[in-house]
């Protein structure tokens, strides 16, 4: 590691990972590109008014980050915020994304929903990615490199639309983690087992009761963890996947109403029609002639 500038004055404070230029609103770029022509070895840095996600999903680094150094191993995303001083060393080889995104893209937008990405860049995180995650993410960030290189009709918006997908998918897993934290790993492994349990078996109409006993807890337990966890009873978090079905097939499917009753577990189509309403407000006739309008 090279010995830190004295003061920050002495800091380098780029526009973008290494040019004095205006950035574009979102840049993505492998790790190999940059890191192989410096062997493997960023200087300490700052971009002002963007925002960076490390995304190392093979291979280790080193990471100086304000006064830390951390050591991480991947598949690894690291959150750096505008004015955090960082700088990287990654081992030989290392492989993964670098990803810059302009504070516009985040907290300039219309859909009131830029406080989803805020918990990832209140201060420098360093989030482990499991598989699944991992794989949308990877998925996402090759798709944005192939727009970089050939860009087309709105090359801009695909490259922000693609960015927030990124950031979403992060910030579920930074979610995950904080949970996990707050709630204890049993805790988090129990509602994470019963939302599995809830995948399985929604069609069956089977009570809470039913997967109380399943997961060796009392129903009043049940229930207080998925207030906890989801602000929801067991009960809403079933009928919510069994609606959230109900409500694809009403988009996707040819089958009637009465058939897709059936194939939810109702026995009798009035009172799916009935549980329908309750839930969207609107009729499952009316809902299927929404969604084709």
């Amino acid at each position: 590691m090279t010995t830190s500038p004295r003061n920050a004055t002495d800091i380098p404070r780029f526009a973008l990972y290494g040019e004095h230029i205006p950035a574009e609103a979102v840049h993505v770029e492998l790790i190999e590109t940059r890191s192989r022509l410096h062997d493997w070895h960023i200087a300490r840095h700052t971009h002002p008014g963007l925002f960076q996600v490390l995304f190392l999903l093979r291979g280790s680094v080193r990471a100086a980050i304000e006064e830390a150094v951390w050591e991480r191993k991947g598949p690894v995303a690291i959150t750096v915020h505008p004015s955090v001083v960082h700088g990287f060393d990654f081992a030989e080889g290392a492989q993964g994304y670098v990803l810059t995104v302009d504070q516009n893209v985040l907290f300039a937008t219309h859909d009131h929903h830029d406080d989803l990405f805020a918990p990832l860049f209140v201060e420098p995180l360093s989030l482990a990615l499991a598989r699944q995650p991992r794989a949308r993410i990877e998925a996402l960030l090759r798709n944005m490199v192939e727009e970089a290189a050939w860009p087309q009709q709105g090359n801009a918006l695909m490259l922000e639309w693609l960015a927030r997908s990124v950031l979403l998918l992060l910030a579920r897993v930074h979610a995950e983690h904080s949970a996990a934290t707050r709630s204890g790993q049993g805790e988090f492994r129990l509602f994470a087992a019963f939302r599995a349990a809830v995948e399985q078996r929604y069609k069956d109409g089977a009570p809470v009761a039913h997967y109380a006993d399943l997961l060796r807890v009392t129903p009043v337990r049940l229930n207080r963890l998925c207030l906890k966890m989801a602000g929801k009873s067991a009960f809403d978090i079933v009928q919510d996947r069994l609606m959230l079905e109900a409500c694809r097939k009403l988009t996707y499917a040819p089958s009637s109403v009465a058939s897709i009753a059936y194939e939810l577990g109702f026995q009798d189509p009035a009172y799916f029609s009935r549980a329908f309403k309750r839930h969207a407000g609107i009729t499952p006739k009316e809902y299927r002639a929404r969604r084709a309008a």
